[in-house]
C-alpha cells in the first residue's frame, strides 16, 4: 500500500523497499529517489517529505518516520524499566503538543511480546522445586536444548535438539499443562510429580528489542522530525520543557541530537567570527599604520549583516550553519570594498587634496570596481542560491546570505565609511597634532646665580 501511494507521487522516480531491517520483521524501509530539480519544476524536498506524511497517513496502523537523523533527540536514563516506560509515555504526550514536532517516536515503541513466568517460591519449595529446576526446565521445553549428536549414514553429523513439538507450544496453557519432577517421593519411592501451573504464574508483558544502557544506567530515548518551524526553534522548545519537567530520583535527562550539534556549531561558528574580525583589525591596522582607520572600514560589517538576515527572511531559509559560514565568507568581502575607498582617500591626500575632495574623488573613482566585484560575486553565488543541483538545498542559505549581505553592504559601504572616515581621520589628525605639539614644547629652566 505504501509503495503504490509513493508510485503516485510525480516527483518519485524509483524507490527501493527493504522488508525486515536489522532482524525487526514488521519495520521496512523504502528509499526514495526524486525528480532532478533541474530539469523538472518540482517541489522542494521538506514539501515533498510533508506530502509524503499526509498520504502514508491514512494507512491503518502505520508509525512512520520520514528521513534520517532525526533533529530532536531526548534520552531519559533511570534504573527501572517498567517506570522508564512511563515517564516516556507521559514525556511524549508533553513533547506532541509542540508546533512543528511530527514523526514522534520512542526506542521502546514495538516492543517483543514476552511472557513473564513468576514462581510462587515458599509453595515451589514446599513441593520441593526450586526455580533453578524450573527454569532447567522451561529452557529445552520452549527453546531446546542440544544434548548431543548424531552421525547419519551419509556421514554428515546432526546436532540432536531436545523439544516439545509445536503442537505443544502454542499457547500460554499448553506450558502450564508440563508436569517436573519433584525431589519430594511418593510412598512407593517415585518422584511427585508437579504441574507447572500449580508453582507458577504466566503474565503477559512485552521486552525492548535492544536495551540500551548509558553511564550504567538504562536508556530510553525518544526521536521526533520537525515540519513547519525551523528544527532550532522547536529544539528550543523542547529543551524548555525538559527544564520544566520533574523526573522521579534517580532519573535524569540527556538532550543531543541535531540540536545539541547545531549549537555546538553555532558556538564554533562565533567564536570564528570572533576572531576573525580581530584578525582583520590587526591586518588593516599595521598596513594603514592607523588604529582609527581599520574601525571606519570595519563599520561596513554590521550593514552585511543587514542584507544577511533581509535575504534568509525573503527566501524562507533559516540561520543554519550554513548561512554562518557564508556571513564569515562576507567579512573578507566587505573589507575589501572599504579597504578600495579608504587606501584611495589616504593617497589622494598624500598628494596634496584635501580631505572632502579626496572623499568625493574616491566614491566616484573605485565605484566601478565596487561594483564590477559586487556583481561577480553576485552572479558566481546565483547557482548555489537557487539550489538546483543534487543536495544543494541545504547549502542554498549560504548562497542567499552571501548574495544578500553583499548587495546591503555596498550601497551602504559607499555612504557610511566615507561619512566614518571623516569623523576618526579628523579625530586622529587633531590626536597627532596634539602629542606633537606636546613633544616640541619648550619646557623652562630655573637658574640659581652664585654668590
Amino acid at each position: 500500500q505504501a509503495e503504490a501511494i509513493l508510485k503516485a507521487m510525480p516527483e518519485v522516480v524509483t524507490l527501493n523497499t527493504s522488508i525486515g531491517i536489522d532482524g525487526e520483521r514488521n519495520t521496512a524501509m523504502v528509499n526514495i529517489k526524486l525528480t532532478d530539480a533541474r530539469t523538472s519544476h518540482r517541489r522542494s524536498q521538506k514539501t515533498v517529505e510533508a506530502e509524503i506524511r499526509r498520504r502514508l497517513r491514512v494507512i491503518p496502523g502505520v508509525d512512520m518516520g520520514v528521513g534520517f537523523d532525526k533533529p530532536i533527540y531526548v534520552a531519559i536514563l533511570g534504573p527501572d524499566a517498567d517506570k522508564l516506560q512511563d515517564v516516556v509515555g507521559q514525556i511524549m504526550k508533553k513533547m506532541a503538543a509542540i508546533k512543528g514536532i511530527t514523526d514522534l517516536e520512542s526506542s521502546l515503541t514495538g516492543a517483543n511480546p514476552t511472557v513473564l513466568v513468576k514462581v510462587n517460591n515458599e509453595l515451589a519449595n514446599d513441593l520441593g522445586l526450586s526455580v533453578q529446576q524450573i527454569g532447567e526446565a522451561l529452557r529445552p521445553f520452549v527453546a531446546g536444548d542440544t544434548i548431543g549428536q548424531w552421525l547419519a549414514p551419509d556421514g554428515q553429523n546432526y546436532e540432536i535438539n531436545v523439544q516439545l513439538p509445536k503442537s505443544g507450544r502454542q499457547k500460554i496453557s499448553d506450558l502450564g499443562d508440563l508436569f517436573l519432577s519433584s525431589r519430594n517421593l511418593n510412598a512407593n519411592g517415585t518422584p511427585q510429580m508437579i504441574p507447572l501451573r500449580q508453582v507458577v504464574q504466566f503474565i503477559p508483558s512485552t521486552s525492548p528489542r535492544v536495551i540500551k544502557r548509558q553511564d550504567l544506567q538504562r536508556r530510553a530515548a525518544i526521536y521526533a522530525n520537525v515540519e513547519g518551524r525551523p528544527a532550532g526553534d522547536v529544539g528550543a522548545d523542547v529543551q524548555k520543557l525538559v527544564k520544566t519537567i520533574e523526573l522521579p530520583r534517580g532519573y535524569r535527562f540527556d538532550v543531543g541530537g541535531q540540536t545539541k550539534e547545531m549549537q555546538e556549531s553555532f558556538s564554533a561558528a562565533l567564536a570564528a567570527l570572533g576572531i576573525a574580525v580581530i584578525f582583520i583589525y590587526l591586518i588593516l591596522a599595521s598596513q594603514f599604520g592607523s588604529f582609527l582607520q581599520p574601525l571606519a572600514i570595519m563599520t561596513s560589517l554590521p550593514f552585511s549583516l543587514i542584507g544577511v538576515l533581509l535575504a534568509l527572511l525573503l527566501t524562507g531559509s533559516t540561520l543554519n550553519i550554513f548561512s554562518i559560514i557564508g556571513f564569515i565568507m562576507l567579512m573578507g568581502l566587505v573589507t575589501k570594498n572599504a579597504i578600495l575607498l579608504v587606501d584611495f582617500i589616504n593617497q589622494s591626500q598624500r598628494q596634496g587634496m584635501s580631505q572632502h575632495d579626496a572623499i568625493l574623488a574616491a566614491g566616484q573613482v573605485r565605484l566601478r570596481p565596487i561594483m564590477m566585484t559586487t556583481l561577480a560575486m553576485i552572479f558566481g553565488m546565483l547557482p548555489m542560491a537557487i539550489g538546483l543541483s543534487h543536495g544543494a538545498e541545504s547549502q542554498a542559505p549560504m548562497g542567499r546570505a552571501v548574495i544578500g549581505g553583499i548587495i546591503t553592504s555596498t550601497m551602504l559601504t559607499l555612504l557610511v565609511v566615507p561619512v566614518a572616515y571623516t569623523y576618526l581621520d579628523s579625530w586622529g589628525k587633531r590626536a597627532k597634532r596634539y602629542f606633537s605639539s606636546a613633544e616640541h614644547q619648550e619646557v623652562p629652566v630655573t637658574t640659581i646665580d652664585s654668590i
